[in-house]
């Protein structure tokens, strides 16, 4: 597959990267993660010794930087070598991949594309992650045998929850299918918000908040090509006045950012947290939160696969047919095509 170069994509949660070297292959490439000791900044180099080949990721990060684990070879984080056993004079072709690295918002991001070309102003922020009174959060990562791209689609087409998560966040699957959808296309992706104006709350809002009737239920997501989602759910009840101000006091609000990461052309990392926004000091309501879109998001996962399975085994996605509900999974598809051909994102 030819993925979208020249991008940032989310390589890995930086509370993943601790004393020990992290392997990670993104969009085909074997990428090694590492945290200096004498800085503490993450740098992310091609997971490959250039000396016999071995993985990079088999060694151990030292205060010289990170040594390989076949002969002992030290490379910085820049992957200039710094140290050959045996010997002072370093080989001037002692040189490995290096590529441009951020952490920030909790989050780990790796350049893949041409080096010089690295522009950190276009890094998706997420001040969430930063604001722990206001939205405590939790997050997570799954390796899905699937393409990065059907992921995003199934985040593009909400109209499956009702379908695929009946006994959490579904609901109503009618006031699915009647919601009233806006989708705008951005010059970073697009985005759409649907809502469910008076509609029975799913069994996840009921045991958040306690909702006795019917609300007025918001989705509000954010495609961030090449890969990520940032999504705003929410419902307050009927009568006040949610469309005009949905950031009030009383009702059900969370945020989820999704990170999918392409690993190779059918596989991917899909990075996620979920914040909770109605009970931000019951430590215990975040738990709770995490679990329900936890047991969300493997219905996904199992569907997802599923789905990935059928259509390796039936030639691909000749003949498939788009419906109504397809808008935004079109534009997201044809953005990402654009890009892939070395276009902008809109």
């Amino acid at each position: 597959m030819n993925f979208p170069s020249n991008q940032w994509y989310m390589a890995a949660w930086a509370s993943e990267i601790g004393d020990a070297p992290l392997a990670r292959t993104i969009c085909n490439e074997p990428i090694v993660l590492f945290r200096e000791r004498s800085s503490g900044q993450v740098s992310a180099l091609l997971d490959r010794c250039c000396h016999r080949g071995a993985p990079l990721s088999m060694g151990e990060v030292t205060d010289k930087g990170l040594c390989c684990g076949y002969h002992g070879v030290v490379f910085n984080g820049c992957g200039a070598c710094v140290h050959v056993p045996g010997q002072d004079k370093i080989p001037s072709k002692m040189q490995v991949r290096n590529f441009p690295v951020e952490e920030r918002d909790a989050i780990v991001w790796v350049w893949i594309g041409d080096a010089a070309l690295a522009d950190r102003s276009k890094i998706l922020p997420y001040p969430y992650h930063n604001q722990p009174k206001k939205w405590p959060f939790k997050s997570h990562m799954y390796h899905v045998k699937a393409d990065y791209r059907l992921l995003l689609e199934n985040l593009m087409d909400l109209t499956h929850l009702a379908f695929v998560h009946k006994s959490t966040i579904g609901g109503n699957p009618q006031a699915h299918v009647q919601a009233k959808m806006t989708v705008t296309p951005k010059d970073s992706g697009l985005h759409f918000i649907r809502w469910l104006p008076g509609s029975t709350p799913p069994a996840t809002y009921v045991k958040a908040v306690g909702f006795k009737g019917p609300v007025d239920r918001w989705m509000d997501f954010e495609f961030v090509a090449p890969g990520s989602v940032v999504q705003w759910t929410g419902a307050l009840d009927v009568g006040r006045g949610a469309e005009e101000n949905r950031d009030q006091e009383g009702g059900f609000s969370l945020r989820i950012l999704h990170c999918l990461t392409p690993e190779t052309d059918n596989s991917c990392f899909y990075f996620w947290s979920a914040a909770n926004g109605y009970r931000q000091d019951d430590p215990s309501a975040t738990e709770q939160l995490f679990d329900q879109v936890h047991t969300a998001f493997q219905e996904d996962k199992r569907m997802i696969e599923a789905q990935q399975n059928i259509l390796d085994r039936t030639g691909g996605e000749e003949g498939l047919v788009n419906i109504v509900s397809d808008s935004a999974r079109v534009h997201m598809r044809r953005t990402l095509a654009r890009m892939s051909e070395g276009g902008h994102a809109a």
